[in-house]
């Protein structure tokens, strides 16, 4: 188990440098403004964006998780 967290960890920092992505489009007019704010704007954008959905289904299983803890806790013979 120790093994597969380790490989997990390595290949989240491998794809830090990807998260910081747009749409082709996007990308397009950004490029072609010499001012790079716009584009750390919209990148520090999608990020935020991103982090909410993933937040809330960790959230979810969080709370299934501690359901089924507790029914466990309370079928057991103790």
């Amino acid at each position: 188990m120790k093994v597969f967290k380790l490989f997990f960890i390595f290949i989240l920092i491998l794809m830090a440098d990807s998260t910081f992505a747009q749409c082709s489009m996007c990308r397009a007019v950004l490029e072609s403004n010499a001012d790079n704010s716009a584009a750390e704007g919209i990148n520090n954008g999608i990020v935020y964006l991103m982090a909410f959905p993933y937040l809330l289904m960790g959230g979810l299983g969080y709370y299934i998780y501690r359901t089924h803890q507790k029914q466990k806790k309370n079928k057991s013979p103790n």
